[in-house]
Formats: C-alpha cells, structure tokens, sequence
C-alpha cells in the first residue's frame, strides 16, 4: 500500500496522522501558503489519509475491492496517492472512464445511462468491465461488446435517499433494470450486476437490510454472477461506523454467493479532505451580518443550492453570527449562517469545509466568477497550487 501510513490493527479505522484541527477563520500571513490567491480548493491529504486507511482496512478485512466513483471526485492530481489504497475507478460517462483508465490505473469499470453509438468503441477501449443500465442498451451493443467482460444495472425497487431527487428507485425512475424475470433472460451474457440503491447512508443496520431485500428479490440471479457491484453511497469511513459488521456482512454476501464484491466510495473516500478557501470582499448589515466572499454556491458547490443545505464552517462558534454570501447575483447564493470570535471584515480568510465530493466535478462560470484554483497540501504540511484558472478557460467554455 506504499509507505504513507499504517492501519492500527487494534483500532482500524483510527487515522495514522496526528489530528489538525481545520481553522475557519485565519488571517493573512505574509509569505505564508495562505497568500494563495483565494478563492481555491485544498486537498489536504493528512485529511484524505484516513479514510483511505478505511477503505485499506476494509479490503483486506472482507476481499471487496473498492473503486473510487468519480462523478464525485475526480481531481486526478491526487491518484497517485489515492491508488495505494485503492483498486481502480468507477465512471459514468465516457470522458470519465477514459479519465480513470489514463490518470488512475488499475481496474477500470464503465457505466452510463446511455451509451452513443460513436462512443461505445472507445469506452470498450479504456475498459475492463461495462456495464449496461438496460437490457436495450445491452443488445443493441451486444456485437460490439461481445468478448468483454459485461454487466448490468439492477435496480431494487427500494434506496435509502431521502431526497426524490436523488433517489434511484423513485417513481418511473430510468436507472437499471428491475424485472428480474426480464433479467433472467439475459443472465447468460453477463457476468456481473452493479446495485446503487445506499444513498448518504450512515446507517449500517439500514444497508443491512437494503442488502437483505437484494438477496431475496435477485438472489437466484445473482449466484449466476461471477461479480457484484454494490454501488455507492455507504458512509463507512464516518466516525463511529462499525466498520467490523461491515466487512463481516460483505464477506459474508461474497461466500454464500460466490461473487467478488465491489464498492464504489465517492464521498466515503474523499470526505472531510478539502476546504474551498475564500475571502471576505465587503459587508453589510440588513436585519443580519452579512459577509460576501469571493466564491458562489452555484459555481463552486452547487450541492448546497440543489439540497437546499448549509456548507460547513469550523469551529463556528463564538458570540458574533454572519451569514455568508456568495458574489453571484443569484438572491440565494448563500453559504450558511455562522459563528465566529471577532466580527469579520473585507480581507479576511475563511475556510468552507468538506468541499471535495461534487464541487470540483461541477464547478461552472455562471456570471463569469472566477473559478477555485486547486491546491494540495501535502503529509509534512507544504502546500502547491495544481491547477489556476483564468479569462482564457472562461471564454474557451463559451466559444
């Protein structure tokens, strides 16, 4: 696994670095990395490290392999480290899939709702698995894919999202194949199914069952598979995860089916690992304190906007409460309402916290903002900007 850390046999899920409080509110130091010009995302790998460790502990404790998802994180300037860990990339869509095979290596898995007839090839080029979200897609490409290693996407009927938006079971939902009379039909063709019904799951007694319902509904199915994909969306590198039950409840599905099992972590990889770091550009007081900073909820982490949630700031506490405000002129570019130990002022720095897990892969320049840089900063604490972003990129996104 490389030389970056060690797992704790007695304490597995214990990071092997030394805890760094994130600082929410920091003040310019001359010739220090916070002279970055703002605003930018930071890798912090101390932060990543841990629940890379995770996912190494969990490998080695229940044989399912874990592919990192990148339509939540894709920053490739970090594989190196995060493939030491790591068994490949999962992707959806065909610049994705490419991504993985070039930048990260190892196993790469394919999947899109669609695939178009002038992409197939290439996307069977940079393979090792594809996976169909339909039967109709997987024999309208069934010459073409003949002789690679194919799979399917089953749907179950049942996810543990809260948020019909993002719920792959909702209603008419397009995403897999849920009949498994209709399955069974082509089971011959394939050799592996890919379920993704866990959504912001922190609940391992709720994938228990989810997993449960899979067995009785597709389990006749399933023991014709050589592979089994059980998606995304298990929070199992969060504090306090019993990590143990996991890895006996995987090992366990494996056994009695005979299947490889694999996992595919985005935020279980990535979370807590990054901060969008901004700066205060101006306030102003109507009914509340407000602050506006250099960044935009709808350019730079539009989930928020989407789910209609509140970013994070640590430690957020302190008697004076500002709402933070994006520079867009979008009236609900807001950020959340927070705490800190001195009023804020034009110049000072914030740090938004958990900004790695769909904010990169969706950031845009809506009203022309300018874009985050990337920056990482690396085990021993120095940091290097990765990627800038200016006028040029701005207007070669508009053409």
């Amino acid at each position: 696994m490389g030389g970056y850390g060690y797992i704790d046999a007695a304490r597995p899920w214990r990071a092997s670095t030394p805890e760094r409080p994130w600082r929410a509110f920091r003040p310019l130091t001359p010739g220090g990395p916070e002279m970055l010009q703002t605003p930018y995302y930071l890798i912090d790998k101390s932060r990543l490290l841990p629940n890379m460790e995770k996912i190494a502990w969990l490998r080695e404790a229940s044989g399912a392999k874990s592919l990192l998802a990148l339509k939540c994180f894709a920053t490739w300037s970090v594989f190196d480290f995060m493939s030491q860990y790591m068994d490949g990339t999962t992707s959806s869509s065909l610049y994705e899939v490419r991504l993985g095979a070039e930048k990260f290596g190892k196993e790469t898995h394919a999947y899109s709702v669609a695939y178009a007839d002038h992409e197939i090839d290439e996307v069977l080029g940079h393979a090792d698995k594809i996976i169909f979200n339909t039967i109709g897609q997987l024999e309208r490409f069934d010459a073409q894919s003949a002789g690679h290693v194919r799979g399917l996407r089953v749907n179950p009927g049942v996810s543990t999202s809260d948020f019909d938006l993002a719920d792959p079971a909702r209603p008419f939902s397009r995403l897999g194949e849920h009949d498994p009379e209709e399955i069974s039909k082509v089971a011959d063709r394939i050799t592996g199914f890919m379920f993704h019904n866990n959504c912001e799951n922190a609940d391992f007694d709720r994938f228990d069952r989810m997993l449960g319902h899979i067995e009785q509904r597709f389990g006749h199915l399933v023991r014709q598979m050589e592979w089994i994909s059980l998606g995304g969306g298990i929070h199992f590198t969060g504090a306090g995860y019993p990590l143990d039950r996991l890895a006996e409840r995987l090992k366990r599905f494996a056994g009695e089916n005979q299947v490889q099992v694999y996992l595919e972590p985005g935020e279980a990889a990535i979370t807590n690992s990054a901060t969008l770091e901004v700066s205060v550009l101006d306030t102003l007081f109507n009914g509340k304190h407000l602050a506006i900073v250099d960044s935009s909820t709808e350019a730079h982490m539009l989930d928020l906007l989407i789910y209609r949630t509140s970013g994070k700031m640590l430690p957020d506490a302190g008697p004076h409460e500002w709402m933070i405000c994006g520079k867009s002129c979008l009236a609900g570019d807001i950020f959340g309402e927070f705490r800190f130990p001195e009023p804020l002022k034009a110049g000072d720095r914030l740090s938004i916290q958990d900004a790695a897990g769909y904010t990169m892969v969706k950031k845009n320049w809506f009203n022309g903002v300018k874009m985050p840089a990337i920056a990482i900063r690396e085990l021993d604490g120095t940091e290097r900007l990765v990627r800038d972003f200016g006028y040029e990129d701005f207007a070669a996104a508009l053409s």
